[in-house]
């Protein structure tokens, strides 16, 4: 043991001419101060230790290094840099290497990038994926990166901020060896006493000039930038990065280094950021629960899923690929045949595309079975009922579970608006009903609202988490009201949508200002894509119960009384000729919406894009703020993320609440005070965001509870 501190996160000592160093910061060795300062320790150690001519880094554990230390993030930078560490061991003259195993990812991979020589195990994982906190490597990594993969290659890997396996690094240049096993020091030592025999100098990538025609590499960056600026829909961070590797390509290191640090602090200080770091952090927070703290898992391996449809079939391919066993029901042979055939469908997908073997399919499906008798569930650990949305249908089928269900089984309900109260209230066990409401497609979509009802256990909300962890579904917990957290908040902004569609701004201007805020879609393009039937359903079911004073407008059931439901019918908001995916405008729709402004006396006026987002956002806060005050949902994160995963709210804007606090809650307030103006019914302020502005507070005081 060297005389580094035995407390330090970085260890050294001296193996005969090698100081081997270890890195040692569970859980995945984060490039914290304590670890940038003892890297540094260990190149100054190296450099007066005479009978050291090496330096071999290992991460001890399972990682390398996985990046930086998220702790660290928003809080004012303690030296050493990152980069100062890193230049300062790749000058270093004697010899320093890396032995990769697990994760070297972001400042990992930048700190592997500047050791001259560098090994990996199978198990590395190599990648750059600071984009997705609209951030780009900013300790050398856009100018090493180019300089041994090319500048493409490299610009892809940071854009994309995808892992690399071992054996992809191995291809790309970012790494020099392949060796097999899992011990990183016998192989990295054995590794550095084979290029000290050979004489091996130090190797520094900043020396290194990018690969390839100059003039060729930097036409192919400018169609990479023009492709970027229409995938990435005005994020900030992926036009910066591919200016780094530009400047990589035509100056020398030291010169694209300092580009690279003007560009990453124009990164840092970016809206962006903030709200890209917030998803991330929001996205691991939402799994902290009340109940977690009163009660553990029920064990579960063995699900039943309840309906073979599109949402059954999704929900079990998710519970396959969790490594779980299925039962599927359906009432009669016909059913059953088609449910097979909907969960094999997503397989022979996989297989079709080279991302599944036929080997892998067969021991999948070895985890199912069809069936159409009830009491081939009698020994089932937790089942998910994902049959047509009635609550008449739903409760027959709870009576079902009641009767054959062992004692202990979890009975859930896949429901997007429906009360999970009266569907508990069918059996004779309560607390063992909760809502699992995925999304569709269930197998893709990660969101799951966990819809926690009156009478549950508390266990049973745990092993409902435990359910969405196993199943890499990012979970939700919401209460029991009509749509949940997310259905709900839609239903109110479609509202607004709607309004301003009634007052003068086509389906075509709304859906385009949705998309310019940073939506894939807009809400009449989602209505299509997902049936306006879906829709004109729940509207039918809610008739009886609508406010008389509450404003309807009625040119979706005018669209929906046509039979006219969106792609699958070929005609919806839009036009969709002969299978088409992308619609086109439709003048028969524009004719419908003029004729319902006539017999309402609406005369029409134009909404610039910001008109139609202020009234959109605003509806979606309020709602948000009242779906806070109820309890539906524990903080305004739990909403944040709901949007995120569930709605295709932009990323980079960190979620609706979050939105709202960067806007400054008196401006959204004084927005929908603006609104009720013109329908004081509709714009009613939440008692919520009028207490928070009165008392000079924001949304984000609010995230700490749960």
């Amino acid at each position: 043991m060297s005389e580094q501190a035995s407390a330090s996160p970085v260890q050294t000592r001296l193996d005969g001419e090698v100081l081997v160093v270890r890195i040692d910061n569970p859980p995945v060795n984060a490039l914290g101060q304590a670890v940038r300062a003892g890297l540094l320790a260990a190149v100054e150690e190296l450099e007066r230790t005479a009978q050291a001519r090496a330096m071999l880094i290992v991460g001890a554990g399972k990682a390398f290094i996985a990046g930086a230390d998220i702790r660290e993030f928003g809080k004012p930078p303690q030296p050493p840099s990152l980069p100062e560490t890193i230049n300062r061991m790749e000058a270093c003259d004697k010899l320093v290497v890396c032995a990769i195993h697990g994760p070297a990812l972001g400042g990992g991979l930048e700190v592997a990038m500047a050791t001259h020589y560098r090994l990996a195990l199978p198990a590395a994982k190599l990648g750059l994926p600071e984009v997705a906190l609209g951030l780009l490597p900013g300790a050398g990594g856009t100018q090493r990166s180019p300089r041994l993969m090319g500048a493409l290659p490299a610009a892809e890997l940071m854009l994309s901020g995808k892992h690399l396996s071992a054996k992809a690094a191995l291809a790309a240049g970012l790494v020099d060896r392949l060796v097999e096993g899992d011990d990183p020091l016998a192989a990295g030592l054995a590794y550095v006493r084979e290029l000290l025999a050979a004489g091996t100098a130090p190797r520094r990538t900043s020396a290194l000039a990018v690969p390839g025609d100059k003039a060729q590499t930097l036409a192919a960056l400018d169609q990479l930038a023009q492709d970027t600026a229409k995938k990435t829909r005005g994020l900030f961070s992926p036009a910066r990065i591919i200016d780094c590797v530009r400047v990589a390509v035509q100056t020398p290191f030291a010169e694209g280094a300092k580009r690279e640090r003007e560009l990453f602090v124009e990164c840092l200080n970016s809206p962006q950021r903030a709200g890209l770091v917030h998803a991330f952090f929001a996205e691991r927070e939402t799994a902290k629960i009340p109940e977690a703290k009163a009660a553990a898992p029920r064990p579960f391996a063995k699900l039943a899923i309840i309906g073979g449809g599109t949402m059954g079939a999704g929900i079990t391919v998710s519970a396959l690929d969790a490594g779980l066993s299925v039962v599927m029901i359906e009432r009669d042979a016909e059913s059953i045949a088609r449910g097979q055939k909907n969960v094999e469908k997503v397989y022979d997908g996989l297989i079709a595309k080279g991302r599944m073997t036929a080997e892998a399919k067969a021991a999948t499906m070895a985890r199912y079975q069809p069936s159409t008798r009830y009491e081939d569930i009698a020994d089932v650990d937790l089942v998910i009922e994902a049959v047509f949305e009635d609550i008449a249908v739903k409760q027959a089928v709870f009576r079902e579970l009641d009767r054959v269900c062992k004692s202990g089984c979890v009975l859930a309900t896949n429901t997007s608006y429906l009360d999970i109260d009266a569907i508990a209230a069918v059996t004779k066990r309560p607390q063992d009903v909760i809502g699992l409401h995925f999304f569709s497609p269930a197998n893709i979509m990660r969101l799951l609202e966990i819809v926690v009802p009156a009478k549950v256990a508390p266990d049973v909300v745990v092993t409902a988490f435990e359910l969405a962890k196993r199943m890499k579904k990012v979970p939700v917990r919401a209460g029991v009201c009509d749509g949940f957290i997310g259905n709900r908040i839609l239903a109110v902004y479609r509202d607004a949508a709607n309004a301003v569609l009634e007052d003068g701004a086509s389906p075509y201007e709304i859906d385009a200002a949705v998309r310019e805020f940073g939506y894939p879609m807009g809400p009449f393009q989602v209505s299509d894509l997902a049936g306006g039937d879906i829709g004109w359903a729940t509207r039918k079911r809610k008739a009886a119960t609508r406010d008389p004073r509450a404003r309807y407008v009625e040119i979706a059931d005018r669209i929906a009384e046509r039979g006219w439901f969106g792609q699958k019918t070929g005609r919806g908001w839009y036009l969709y000729p002969e299978g088409a995916r992308v619609g086109q405008q439709d003048p028969e729709v524009l004719a419908i919406v003029d004729a319902e402004r006539q017999k309402k006396g609406i005369t029409p006026r134009a909404f610039t894009h910001e008109e139609i987002m202020r009234r959109y956002m605003a509806a979606m806060v309020n709602e948000g703020a009242k779906v806070l005050e109820e309890g539906i949902a524990l903080r305004p994160l739990d909403i944040d993320v709901t949007f995120l995963f569930g709605y295709g709210f932009p990323r980079h804007r960190g979620g609706p609440m979050l939105w709202a606090d960067m806007q400054g809650l008196p401006k959204v307030l004084a927005d929908i005070e603006e609104f009720a103006k013109e329908d004081a019914q509709f714009w009613q302020p939440a008692a919520l965001l009028k207490k928070l502005v009165a008392e000079g507070k924001n949304f984000a005081s609010l995230n700490q509870r749960g």
